[in-house]
């Protein structure tokens, strides 16, 4: 080959090669939506009452809409359905619901596409104005997700999970996303449940309370404050979480306290 020929290879290979970065950069820089925890549903399970889609946590690097699509399940929550018209952030329960189980469907779209994911299901339905049966220990009869609102003394809750992400916090940490599951009565998930979280010694971070939806989970974010790190020796963020029947006293009720601990970089 002459050397003339070389020189125009070696041209094109890096032709080649600048196009290929430039379709790397370009793919890099399209996200659609990524679902990072579950959407859930707030709300009582009862004819004439309101449900309310929690949107759950999403990856993006652009804004996201939402839509939603509200489906009708057996009481298993299998063999869903879509019901007609029931497209918004709420749904109305109505007599047809009755026996069954609710899930709604949650898709997420930004400027590079969407992606969907869908809620666990509700307990079953109740008929308006029907008597739940009666208490056992506090419990409810059934099975699958209970609403705190069903839970009375001697039931307690349980704080049986737990998450941070980024797993280990640094110096540079400036938004924590905390994760923790409620559950009562032999594991159900609890939902409307809240959860409360304050790292100690305080001013740390910011303190927030969150309702958990309906697989038993509540997302906390909270921001980075001028007290972290506690210490230049710190090794772990001690955090105080507290989750609560709403309306009763904090001191007491139903509820569970907890202190865990996440790890910090020196």
């Amino acid at each position: 080959m002459t050397r003339k020929q070389n020189l125009l290879a070696l041209l094109a290979a890096g032709a080649v090669t600048v196009l290929a970065v430039a379709g790397f950069s370009n793919a890099a820089s399209s996200a659609a939506p990524k679902p990072m925890t579950e959407p859930s549903i707030s709300g009582t399970a009862q004819e004439g009452q309101t449900l309310t889609a929690v949107n759950g946590t999403w990856t993006s690097t652009t804004p996201i809409t939402y839509a939603y699509q509200w489906r009708r399940c057996d009481a298993k929550g299998q063999g869903c359905s879509n019901i007609g018209g029931a497209d918004g952030l709420r749904y109305q329960l109505k007599n047809a619901d009755v026996g069954h189980t609710i899930r709604v469907r949650v898709t997420a779209r930004n400027a590079d596409g969407a992606a969907t994911s869908t809620s666990n299901e509700t307990a079953v339905v109740t008929a308006k104005g029907a008597v739940p049966p009666p208490a056992v220990n506090g419990c409810p009869a059934g099975t699958g997700p209970i609403d705190v609102s069903q839970l009375s003394l001697p039931a307690r809750l349980l704080i049986d999970g737990q998450s941070a992400s980024p797993s280990t916090i640094s110096r540079s940490t400036t938004d924590l996303t905390l994760r923790f599951h409620v559950s009562a009565c032999g594991g159900r998930p609890v939902t409307g449940a809240l959860v409360y979280a304050a790292a100690v010694p305080f001013n740390q971070s910011s303190i927030t309370e969150t309702p958990t939806g309906s697989d038993g989970w509540a997302t906390l974010v909270e921001h980075q404050q001028a007290g972290f790190p506690a210490s230049s020796k710190q090794q772990l963020l001690a955090v105080f979480v507290r989750a609560r029947k709403p309306g009763e006293n904090i001191l007491a009720g139903v509820s569970a306290r907890i202190l865990v601990s996440f790890p910090v970089s020196r």
